[in-house]
């Protein structure tokens, strides 16, 4: 991957619908050899796909939640992960170092319906117990981290 690849990335996760000729005006190239690099990197699996940004609240999502997941001592994390993976509300699962193995990203309609999920989570096999935090109001998320489009720094150090 290029400086050239950074920069088509860089320009796709700020706007994902930008045709190839917009893409190509950016970067310099064009629009068949912007389109030529695209499919490369979406057949290497740097690009995974594309997708719709929606405002929460304007689906009748009004509530997000931060669980942490502590496991039991036996607890297996693809199962647990596989289980988790299964709850609708679950829009995305880290796996953490320290004592919770997973926090979760989980958004629902109501604070009832938040009570019911975190009881759906804790009746998961492996899990042992959960720590919730509620979000209060998001200031920015999912934003493209864009900050390094000439790609790492070279090393100094010999």
């Amino acid at each position: 991957m290029d400086t050239v690849d950074r920069r088509i990335i860089a320009a796709l996760r700020t706007n994902g619908r930008l045709t190839y000729a917009d893409l190509g005006r950016q970067v310099g190239l064009s629009a068949s050899a912007v389109h030529e690099r695209v499919g490369k990197l979406e057949a290497a699996g740097v690009i995974t796909g594309y997708h719709a940004v929606v405002d929460p609240m304007a689906v009748g999502l009004g509530v997000t939640a931060l669980v942490g997941i502590h496991p039991t001592d036996t607890a297996d994390d693809e199962d647990v992960a596989a289980a988790l993976a299964e709850l609708p509300e679950v829009e995305s699962c880290y796996r953490v170092a320290g004592d919770e193995a997973f926090v979760v990203k989980v958004r629902v309609a109501t604070v009832d319906e938040l009570e019911r999920s975190l009881g759906r989570l804790r009746r998961i096999n492996g899990v042992a117990r959960t720590r919730s935090t509620v979000v209060l109001s998001t200031r920015f998320e999912g934003r493209p981290n864009v900050s390094d489009v000439e790609g790492p720094a070279p090393r100094t150090d010999g």
